[in-house]
């Protein structure tokens, strides 16, 4: 068993000053100024997020099945195959905008979300979190979405996951880790099913 008692008592580093050191329409450079507790002091540089977060959800079609969406992505400029996500907008909860990225990407909305947990992405260089949710109960509505192109929405076996991680399409790595804690919050559930 791992020692947490170091990580929970680490003191973060003090920010002396930060500054917008370049920016584009989409992003914004921060320089920060730090000196942690042992005196040391760094300049790092991170891309400062909006603050708002974004979401991706796992939509269960059924108990045997899920969605994904091919979407198209333009830092790798290629198209994935991953679970329908986006950004949470202005006075959203994560709840809501994960609803609404549904009824955009895939045609549905879910009566129930199970929020599964919330990463941070490359924290390193970015502020950036999502919430990972499971999404069941769904029923059918559409919302006008902002993508470019239609996306196509597929329909998967939980049975079949394991070829699901060698599809090269199914690389990037928010949906690989969203698969497995939907599997492992699955397994759970049924496990605890099974012994009432």
């Amino acid at each position: 068993m791992s020692d947490k008692s170091n990580l929970i008592s680490q003191q973060l580093p003090q920010i002396h000053r930060t500054s917008i050191v370049a920016q584009s329409r989409l992003f914004k450079i921060e320089e920060m100024h730090l000196e942690f507790s042992n005196g040391a002091t760094r300049v790092y540089e991170r891309l400062a997020g909006s603050g708002r977060g974004a979401v991706m959800i796992v939509p269960m079609k059924n108990a045997e099945e899920f969605f994904l969406v091919s979407e198209y992505g333009a830092g790798a400029h290629k198209y994935d195959l991953g679970f329908p996500k986006g950004l949470i907008d202005p006075g959203e909860t994560p709840e809501q905008a994960a609803n609404r990225e549904l009824k955009e990407e895939i045609g549905f909305g879910a009566k129930t979300l199970v929020e599964l947990k919330t990463l941070s992405i490359g924290s390193s260089f970015l502020s950036s979190k999502m919430h990972i949710f499971l999404a069941f109960d769904l029923y059918p509505e559409t919302l006008e979405g902002d993508e470019p192109e239609p996306l196509i929405v597929h329909t998967w076996a939980w049975q079949n996951a394991d070829e699901l991680l060698q599809q090269s399409e199914f690389s990037e790595a928010r949906s690989v880790s969203a698969l497995y804690m939907a599997q492992q919050w699955l397994a759970n559930k049924q496990n605890t099913q099974n012994k009432e």
